[in-house]
């Protein structure tokens, strides 16, 4: 397995369809409806635009077997510390290192681009993402009850944090 930089054009059809099997078979992602392939355009767009990388895990064939990303936790100017991270895996790879990998990676880039808090939301129903979140030095941060309702059931979401030691010299602004 080798980690790359994700681009449209080569992984862009690949990120939509893991995100996809996400939407229509979990409450890993909080939308009823798969995505068009259109919506990658401006998914990495707004990547680009923000400086936000897009981690991929790419197989012995070069196929993607998962991605990584983070973008803006939330528009005002004081968060500009801190980002909100998705971890997704290709069903077929799951429990093979990939999502530590993936995470680890992104972890780098946070603290390269002194970033101080990683946020993820995470279903609180999901006790494997919750326990990877955990072994990777993620801390609960909270529970919004009933924020989502899918699958016919209201879900919770919980919100985990990993705090780093950057920005060097934090400024407002």
């Amino acid at each position: 397995m080798r980690l790359v930089r994700c681009n449209l054009q080569e992984h862009g059809s690949a990120i939509l369809r893991i995100l996809n099997d996400a939407i229509v078979s979990s409450t890993a992602l909080y939308d009823y409806e798969p995505r068009p392939l259109s919506s990658m355009t401006d998914w990495f767009e707004a990547k680009r635009a923000s400086a936000f990388p897009v981690w991929g895990a790419l197989g012995d064939d070069n196929e993607l077997l998962g991605f990584a990303s983070y973008g803006a936790f939330r528009v005002r100017p004081a968060y500009k510390y801190t980002v909100e991270h998705s971890v997704y895996v290709d069903s077929v790879a799951r429990g093979r290192g990939v999502g530590t990998r993936l995470m680890r990676r992104l972890i780098d880039s946070a603290v390269e681009q002194e970033k101080h808090v990683l946020v993820g939301g995470i279903d609180a129903g999901n006790v494997g993402s919750l326990k990877f979140h955990e072994a990777l030095g993620f801390e609960p941060a909270g529970v919004v009850k009933q924020a989502g309702f899918k699958f016919g059931r209201w879900l919770d979401l919980a919100f985990y944090q990993l705090i780093l030691p950057t920005p060097r010299v934090p400024v407002d602004g």
